[in-house]
Formats: C-alpha cells, structure tokens, sequence
C-alpha cells in the first residue's frame, strides 16, 4: 500500500509479478502557440487488487487528463501506466469505463446495451445471455430489461452504464464523476448500491470524483492531487469501518482532513 508520497515501487518492487494498477511516474505536457503547459508532474500511486480509490484534488489538477491516461485513452509524455504488470498503451477490455454522462445507445434496449461489448468477444450466445442477466441481477434492472434509455431515470441509466463495464468481466473499473448528473438523494443511492457491487465482485475500482464526502464515503484510500502542476500531494487512508455515516465524527475529520489538503499550497 502507498505511503503519503504514493511511490509505486513501494509497492510493488517494479517487477513483472506486480499486480492491480500503477501510475509511475506519469507526466503530461501539452504543447501551443506559447509555452508548453504542464498539466501533469512525476504522478505515482497504485491501486491494490480489490482496493477501491478514489482520486480528488482541486480544479486545475489534471483528474480528467490522468483519468485518461490510464484509461487508454490519452499518451503520458512521461511515465507510463501499468496493469498487471502490462503497460497500458490503449483501451483495453481488461478496463470498465464509466463516465459522468451515460453514453448509453438509445436505440437499444437495457439488456442490448448491457451486452454490447460481449458481442465481439468468444463467449457462446448462452454465455452472454447469462452474463447479462447476471449483471442485471446486480444492479437490480432485471424486469427493465426490455425498457429504452429515453424511459429510465438518471439513475437508472447510470446502473445500465455500470453494468455494461461489467459486463465483459474487466480487471478493473474506471469511473469518472459517474454520480455527477444525478440529484443527492440518487447519488446517496448510487453510492451505496456501487459499494454492493464491489462487495459482491472483489473488483478494483479508481474513482474520480470532486466530491469530498464522496470519496470518505466510498474508498479504501483517497489519492489527493495539488495543481499546476498536476501531482500527488498525499495519499490518505480512510481507516473507518463501513458502512459509513456522515454524522460519524471520524468521518468529518477524514472530509476535513481531505478538504485541507486540496485547499493547502506549496
């Protein structure tokens, strides 16, 4: 597990038998018409198997260009992004993704979006359908299988999301401010219903959020970042027993301890 300073070879020791996720050094600048502008510097933390994280910092941080970068979905210019010991150079299946908005197709039913990435896998037709309704079972969608986005909630929508990113059985799951479009008393909700899903599938899960409380709510450890450049300012453990209640003054003193390092500057 990372100490405050969120080195990697802590953990892990750098060799081909490290296991979950490791960020090593990663550094990202972007180049214009001025001064290259570093968005990310020397950003090193890991993610055990089975650990759930979550990852907050001020605006300005660079969450949404890491969150990228180890989705696949952008190049490090420094550093690299490791999954199992495997550099991560694209998008992979070994991922589930879900972001803030659902992107859910909307001329496909509940089910045909839950299975959609197991169409272009090997499993056998009675495979997927089973994985399917495994999925829709978890998130407790099964009797709006049949239902198209358009008529289910924000909420609803977003468990379809997460059952779709689980669906094809990823090593790790990937979310980025996924309860962010919906109401309070939803995101209470969906909180405490991704907690379940956790529970029930030991997967590992790096969570972006903004939301302090949030992330007290959810994670094993919290990867708080500082701005300009983004980098890791400390790494807290969240050594609070679940289930979690705000009123719980250990939990304030997490959300305040969190909430002063994003707002500290060095």
């Amino acid at each position: 597990m990372a100490g405050v300073n969120g080195d990697p070879a802590a953990e892990t020791g750098g060799d081909s038998s490290e296991t979950g996720v490791v960020v090593d050094g990663v550094g990202k600048t972007y180049d214009g018409e001025g001064d290259p502008v570093r968005a990310l510097e020397e950003v090193s933390f890991g993610v055990e198997d089975g650990e759930f994280v979550c990852l907050v910092g001020p605006s300005g941080c660079g969450k949404t260009t890491l969150f990228r970068i180890i989705a696949g979905l952008a190049d490090a210019t420094d550093g690299e992004v490791r999954l199992g010991g495997l550099p991560v150079t694209g998008p992979t299946t070994d991922m589930g993704v879900v972001f803030q908005e659902y992107h859910l197709f909307p001329w496909l039913t509940v089910e045909e979006n839950v299975g959609f990435g197991l169409d272009r896998s090997d499993r056998s037709a009675g495979e997927r359908a089973a994985r399917v309704d495994g999925m829709l079972e978890l998130v407790g969608l099964s009797e709006f299988r049949e239902s198209y986005p358009k008529s289910l909630s924000g909420g609803m929508k977003q468990r379809v999301a997460i059952a779709r990113a689980l669906a094809v059985d990823p090593t790790l799951l990937l979310m980025d401010e996924p309860f962010g479009a919906v109401d309070a008393q939803t995101r209470e909700m969906l909180q405490r219903e991704l907690l379940d899903v956790w529970g029930s599938t030991g997967k590992t899960v790096l969570f972006v959020t903004h939301d302090v409380a949030e992330a007290v709510t959810l994670a094993d450890r919290i990867v708080v970042m500082a701005a300009e450049p983004g980098r890791v300012r400390e790494v807290v453990d969240v050594d609070v027993d679940r289930p979690r209640e705000r009123g719980d003054p250990a939990f304030g003193e997490h959300v305040a301890r969190v909430r002063e390092l994003i707002g500290a500057h060095r």
